[in-house]
């Protein structure tokens, strides 16, 4: 039997490591931390009884995931009335709903123009999944399939519009300041600025989803994803490490590493060619985060009543305060007023709190690394969309970029996306090569979030690797 070792129990890690256990192989995963999960872990940060995700909390791509999919994973995904809320300074609030058709018919003047960008979109959506999810790389086959279901002049403009900046794209299709606004907080998520391209993908990505699957998230935390992921492990006979730290690469058949290029080449010790070292040295990081989650004594006493019905609320106002506070966290100033998202799961999973009690986890983007406490500023944009907000808090903890990264050695300056997701570094990560996951050394592969399709809870990054480094085993053998 064919021995496989994976560092780091991420979702790309695990993925991996299932998807190598499941051809047979002998699969031991090590983990750094006590707890597994990477992204996925869930923890009492503030008060006993409160469940917070310490890091990714909900998860559209989690359901969309093609491997995910096939797994039947025992996870309750629990879905919010509306995936999406944005609250305007005059009370009211713009809505992602699931319906393709009420969304557009909120936006007013817009409802055609968002009909006529994002229906084709959610019409053919197995074939944009292909492309946009994996596994990578993408057959020419996929792409011609995508072709057929858009056709070809539709394909194109789907490509000009994903791979355009949102301010450009928001400012030429909608007429509307507030569905501006509201395209920018989808867009935003990128960690880009808004004049950048490609974050308008990022904002037709988010819609698309919110229409085909939700934005849902796993009852009890974030955790019980991990979890799950875990028991299919070791259903398939692999086994899990944790407080198990990786100084060196271990000698196995395959390694799969789930870590940043950084850490690849610590791990590596000199033993990676210089070209391919300093390609990865050369790798960039976009904004870090600071993020605070608190126990609160009742739901947020949003303005707009319609935030209420929202599992995620972008908080920001205008596409304007939007576009200067991501421009500040890249240029590294801090934004007097940052765009804040914040997730209120506790209104829909009452296992996260206490009887009257509610959780609630927001973030912000900051300078890679800032040591600025945001505290303030970030719950001063809730209590501006919801007055007496403030009131309510029983507890918070915050995480700087530097607490993050203690936690999870993979958010480097708090990077939440393993990696700047530009347009040059989105296709072509954490190197150029034709096959990204491989490294010059045999049988040692990457498969983190620096890799293909970039970040997110899908794990299709680790089954990507994984399934390159079964073809190469097998044409070894």
């Amino acid at each position: 039997m064919k021995r496989a070792v994976v560092i780091g129990s991420g979702p790309n890690g695990l993925a991996a490591a299932i998807t190598l256990a499941r051809a047979g192989l002998e699969v031991e995963v090590h983990e750094a931390e006590e707890q597994l999960g990477g992204g996925l872990r869930s923890a009492e940060l503030t008060l006993p009884g409160f469940v917070h995700d310490v890091c990714s909390s909900v998860h559209p791509l989690g359901l969309a995931s093609p491997l995910f999919r096939t797994l039947e994973l025992d996870v309750d995904w629990i879905q919010p009335d509306a995936p999406a809320a944005h609250p305007l300074d005059d009370g009211t609030a713009v809505l992602l709903e699931h319906s393709l058709v009420a969304t557009a018919a909120g936006l007013g003047h817009d409802e055609r123009a968002y009909r006529r960008l994002v229906g084709p979109l959610v019409d053919s959506w197995h074939a944009v999944e292909r492309v946009l999810l994996g596994p990578h790389p993408v057959s020419p086959k996929a792409l011609l399939r995508l072709g057929d279901r858009l056709g070809a002049r539709g394909l194109v403009e789907a490509f000009r519009a994903a791979l355009a900046p949102a301010r450009t794209l928001a400012e030429s299709r909608f007429g509307d300041e507030r569905t501006r606004a509201w395209f920018a907080g989808h867009a935003a998520h990128s960690m880009l600025p808004l004049e950048r391209r490609p974050s308008a993908g990022f904002g037709l990505a988010l819609a698309v989803l919110g229409h085909v699957v939700g934005w849902p998230f796993p009852r009890g935390g974030s955790q019980a994803l991990a979890d799950a992921l875990a028991t299919k492990l070791r259903e398939h006979g692999g086994e899990i490490r944790t407080s198990s730290p990786v100084d060196s690469l271990p000698r196995a058949d395959v390694v799969l590493a789930d870590v940043v290029p950084r850490e690849l080449l610590r791990l590596g010790g000199g033993r990676l060619p210089e070209r391919y070292a300093r390609g990865l040295r050369s790798y960039r990081h976009g904004p870090g985060a600071f993020k605070v989650d608190w126990a609160l004594d009742g739901p947020i006493p949003w303005r707009a009543e319609d935030c209420r019905r929202a599992g995620t609320v972008h908080l920001g106002g205008s596409l304007e305060e939007i576009s200067a506070s991501e421009w500040g966290a890249w240029r590294g100033r801090l934004a007097g007023r940052p765009f804040v998202l914040l997730a209120q799961t506790s209104l829909f999973d009452p296992t996260r709190a206490p009887a009257g009690g509610h959780t609630a986890w927001a973030y912000c983007h900051v300078p890679n690394g800032s040591a600025e406490d945001m505290t303030e500023r970030i719950e001063a944009q809730v209590e501006r969309f919801a007055p007496g907000f403030r009131d309510l808090v029983l507890a918070r903890h915050a995480m700087g970029p530097a607490e993050l990264e203690a936690r999870n050695r993979n958010l480097v300056g708090g990077d939440l996306n393993a990696g700047a997701m530009d347009l040059g570094q989105l296709l072509f990560r954490p190197v150029r090569r034709l096959v990204p996951y491989r490294t010059p050394l045999e049988g040692v592969y990457i498969c983190s979030a620096a890799t293909p399709p970039g970040g997110g809870v899908h794990g299709m990054c680790g089954y990507s690797a994984a399934r390159v480094a079964l073809k190469d085993l097998e044409r070894r053998a």
